[in-house]
């Protein structure tokens, strides 16, 4: 029987060009600068995986009260992505960077706002304590992969920012709503792990 791991890792070894969602703005960058950030993909190793996600503070300058990875910038102490994704899901939600056993990265994505997204997927075991940083995550959830890498789940919407009509995809899971580039990749890990089914 193949292991959660081992599919996820197959699907992150397959090559293919991705596709441009709608909210990719591959040109938008700050005076054509991208700044590089790093997301942990955290999967819970259960018969029917989780995937944590965290509901950031309304107190926040960026994307205040919106759910997303762990993660942030790569700092220059980063030496990669993935130490970078750690490192944060470590200060955001105290999640034991030894817990998390590294898959592999998925498809970057560009943001509005000119940064550079790299998905670092890992997986972890079940029922963590996680303990939110305060200024940062207003609480930390699981829900489930299948859910969220459902097709039928993945919304597409749009909205008025800056004078032009965006569009982006948007999972609806109870009373949270995922959005932006938090659903954006995971559209695209959806479609990875078909492409190697």
């Amino acid at each position: 029987m193949t292991t959660l791991a081992e599919r996820l890792r197959v699907a992150l070894d397959h090559v293919h060009e991705p596709e441009l969602l709608p909210g990719d703005h591959p040109g938008v960058a700050t005076n054509g600068v991208r700044m590089p950030a790093a997301v942990l993909v955290a999967v819970t190793d259960r018969s029917e995986p989780g995937l944590i996600l965290t509901q950031r503070t309304e107190s926040l300058r960026r994307h205040a009260g919106q759910v997303a990875f762990p993660g942030g910038r790569i700092d220059p102490g980063d030496v990669d992505a993935a130490a970078a994704a750690l490192r944060e899901a470590e200060e955001e939600i105290a999640l034991p960077r030894a817990a998390v056993t590294l898959i592999g990265e998925a498809d970057r994505y560009v943001t509005v706002t000119g940064f550079e997204v790299i998905p670092v997927v890992g997986v972890i075991p079940p029922d963590l304590d996680y303990r939110p940083n305060e200024a940062e995550v207003a609480d930390v959830f699981e829900v489930p992969l299948a859910f969220v890498l459902d097709p039928a789940n993945q919304l597409r919407a749009s909205a008025e920012w800056q004078g032009r009509t965006r569009y982006f995809y948007e999972i609806r899971w109870g009373e949270r709503r995922i959005w932006g580039a938090t659903a954006a990749m995971l559209v695209n890990l959806s479609r990875r792990l078909r492409w190697a089914a």
